[in-house]
């Protein structure tokens, strides 16, 4: 990404966001569970603050996104799509760089995949998942909006010289 323009926007077009979602081809997989209906109901839920997306934007077009719910301080990830190789890694960086900002440790995949673990995705014990849900879902809300700074923070370095 180094000779490209990043730009890493929140909620900027959920619609859009959770329709390209919802079009993505999977190996393996004919259709797709995010119907029509579903798009409606996780719309809903967007316009009442519990649903997000992010997207990865490189040189002024999104390529890559994903879209999650949020409840408290817990983040369920309910699907993803890359328009450019790598373009959804971005977003779940992203995604993965706000959470922790935000004092928010889990981000539940909700499926174990090549993919998620090949991103350091591990699956818990059922136990101990539900013992971390009640306490992170009754946290206040954090403001979805990405600042760059986050990235500092997840690669543990500062921002490169202007």
């Amino acid at each position: 990404m180094r000779n490209h323009r990043l730009d890493i926007r929140i909620d900027h077009d959920f619609r859009s966001t959770i329709a390209a979602c919802a079009n993505t081809q999977r190996p393996g997989q004919e259709g797709t569970w995010i119907v029509d209906e579903m798009q409606q109901a996780y719309v809903r839920l967007h316009e009442a603050g519990y649903a997000h997306c992010v997207e990865a934007w490189i040189d002024g077009t999104r390529c890559g996104g994903l879209y999650a719910v949020n409840i408290g301080h817990m983040v369920f990830g309910e699907s993803m799509f890359s328009l450019r190789s790598n373009a959804s890694k971005i977003a779940l960086s992203a995604l993965v760089a706000f959470c922790l900002h935000h004092g928010m440790p889990i981000i539940d995949c909700q499926q174990q995949t090549r993919h998620l673990a090949s991103l350091g995705a591990s699956p818990w014990p059922r136990d101990a998942f539900t013992r971390q849900l009640g306490g992170l879902t009754r946290q206040p809300p954090v403001p979805w909006q990405f600042d760059p700074i986050y990235w500092y923070a997840l690669f543990n370095r500062p921002p490169a010289s202007a």
